[in-house]
C-alpha cells in the first residue's frame, strides 16, 4: 500500500485486543466493539480478560483517535462509534464464531461485523478476517455482505484476506507476536500486502498461504486434529477405568517412546477445540460427505462431563459415602487452567451431572467471575477461599489452576471423603481420570 496503514480491529475480545495492542506499537489503530462497558474499561487501561497486562495496555492507549491524526502517529484508541473507524484502510475482524444448540455454525457475529465494516468501506480498503470458519466463508459469506452494504465490487474496489487467530488464552509465554502467523489475500498482490503487514509486528514470522480457502482450512484442521487426539486418550481412560489401570501411568510409560504424542484425557471445551470441528464437519456435509471420525471424536469428548460425574459417584459409593444429599466441592469452572475464560466450559457438564445424582455442589474458582458463570450456566460459584462453607463428602478438581496446588484440601474434606482429580494434577487423590 502506498498510503499510511490505518487499522481498525473489529471485536476486542480474547483475540482482538492482543492483536490491537500489538499493531498499535507500530501503526495507528482503533479498536471497535459494540460492548460499551468493555470500551470504557479498555480506555481506562483495564483488560478483564487478563490477556493484556494493564500496564502494557496503558503504554499504547491514545486519548485521541490516531486515524484522524496527521503524520506517522500510532497508538490504540477504543470506541463503539462507527465514525471513529471510517478513516481506516485495513479492517481486521476478530469476532467469535460459535455454534448453535444443534452444534451448527452460527455466522451471525460475522455477518453483523461485515455489515459494520460495509458501512464505512472505501475504494482500496482491505478487510481481513481472523475468526475461525470453514473453507469458503470469507469469500462466499462475508464478501457478499460487504458488497451489498458498501456498493463496492470485490477485488476491484476493495480486497479481502484471511489470517487465522492462534491465540492461546491464559498463555503468557506464547503471546500473539511469538506465534507464527498464516496469512492470505484475495489476489496474489494483496496477499503480499497482508503478509507484509503482519510481518511488521509478528516476531515469529509468517506463512503466506496460496489462497484464502487454504488459510481457512488450515485453521479449522489445527483444532480438529487436537480434538481427535484427545478423544483417543479419553476413550483409553474409559477402557482402562474398566480394567482398573491408571491411565496417566500408562501414558507416562508410553511417552518414553520418542514419537508418542503427549496428549492427556480431560474435558474439551473453550471457543476453539470444542467448536471448530463442527465447522469443518458442516462444510463436509454441504458437499455430500458425512464426517465420521471428526463427529465421533466430538461426541466422545462431549460425553466426558457426564462420565466424570458418574465416576465420582461410583468412587464415593465404594468408600461407603451415602450419596443422598451428599455435598461436593468442585474446583474450577473456566474452560482451561490459569485463565478467566468460561466460554463453552465442560466443567459445567460435570457440575450438572453431579446434580443429576442429587448431590449438592459448591463451585470455587479464583479466576472466574461469579456473575458471568451465573449468567452463562445458572451455576453459583465463589471466587474466594473464605467463601467456601462447611466440609464436603467429595472434592472434584476439574481445572488445574496453580492456586489449587497450595490449597489444603483437608480443611474442606470430611473424614473418609473422596478427592477425584480429573486432571491428574494433585499430589493426593482417591481417583483420577
Amino acid at each position: 500500500m502506498n498510503t499510511q496503514v490505518k487499522i481498525s480491529i473489529i471485536g476486542l475480545g480474547y483475540v482482538g485486543l492482543p492483536l490491537a495492542r500489538l499493531f498499535a506499537t507500530k501503526h495507528p489503530v482503533v479498536g471497535f466493539d459494540i460492548n460499551q462497558k468493555r470500551i470504557d474499561e479498555l480506555n481506562q487501561g483495564i483488560d478483564n480478560t487478563l490477556e493484556v497486562d494493564n500496564n502494557v495496555l496503558q503504554t499504547v492507549l491514545s486519548e485521541k483517535n490516531p486515524l484522524k491524526e496527521s503524520g506517522n502517529s500510532y497508538g490504540l484508541y477504543c470506541s463503539s462509534d462507527l465514525e471513529d473507524i471510517r478513516d481506516a484502510n485495513i479492517y481486521i475482524v476478530t469476532v467469535p464464531t460459535p455454534v448453535d444448540k444443534h452444534n451448527r455454525p452460527d455466522l451471525t457475529p460475522l455477518y453483523r461485523a461485515s455489515e459494520t465494516v460495509g458501512k464505512v468501506l472505501k475504494k482500496g480498503d482491505i478487510v481481513i478476517y481472523e475468526s475461525t470458519v470453514y473453507p469458503g466463508v470469507t469469500e462466499e459469506e462475508c464478501v457478499p455482505v460487504l458488497e451489498k452494504i458498501s456498493g463496492l465490487k470485490f477485488n476491484i474496489d476493495f480486497f479481502a484476506g484471511y489470517s487465522p487467530e492462534r491465540i492461546n488464552p491464559g498463555d503468557k509465554e506464547r503471546t500473539v507476536e511469538k506465534i507464527l502467523k498464516v496469512t492470505s489475500g484475495s489476489t496474489p498482490e494483496i496477499g503480499k500486502v497482508i503478509d507484509d503487514l503482519y510481518k511488521s509486528v509478528i516476531k515469529a514470522g509468517t506463512h503466506l498461504a496460496p489462497t484464502i480457502k487454504v488459510a481457512e482450512a488450515s485453521k479449522v484442521i489445527e483444532n480438529s486434529q487436537r480434538d481427535i487426539n484427545i478423544a483417543f486418550v479419553n476413550e483409553l481412560a474409559k477402557i482402562f477405568n474398566l480394567l482398573g489401570i491408571d491411565t496417566h501411568a500408562v501414558l507416562e510409560a508410553a511417552g518414553t517412546k520418542w514419537n508418542f504424542l503427549p496428549f492427556k484425557p480431560g474435558l474439551v471445551g473453550g471457543h476453539c477445540i470444542g467448536v471448530d470441528p463442527f465447522y469443518l464437519a458442516q462444510k463436509a456435509q454441504d458437499v455430500g460427505y458425512y464426517s465420521e471420525l471428526i463427529l465421533t471424536a466430538r461426541r466422545l469428548n462431549d460425553s466426558m462431563g457426564a462420565f466424570v460425574a458418574s465416576q465420582v459417584v461410583k468412587t464415593m459409593i465404594k468408600k461407603g459415602i451415602n450419596i443422598t444429599d451428599a455435598k461436593v466441592l468442585n474446583l474450577g469452572i473456566t474452560f482451561k487452567e490459569n485463565c478467566p475464560d468460561v466460554r463453552n466450559t465442560k466443567a459445567a457438564d460435570v457440575i450438572k451431572g453431579l446434580e443429576e445424582y442429587s448431590l449438592e455442589v459448591t463451585t470455587y474458582d479464583p479466576w472466574a467471575n461469579p456473575k458471568e458463570v451465573a449468567h452463562e450456566y445458572n451455576i453459583c460459584s465463589v471466587d474466594q477461599v473464605n467463601e467456601i462453607e462447611g466440609r464436603f463428602d467429595a472434592i472434584v478438581l476439574t481445572v488445574s489452576h496453580n492456586e489449587f496446588l497450595d490449597l489444603d484440601l483437608s480443611k474442606f474434606l470430611k473424614e473418609g471423603g473422596v478427592v477425584y482429580d480429573v486432571k491428574g494434577f494433585l499430589k493426593h487423590y482417591d481417583s483420577r481420570l
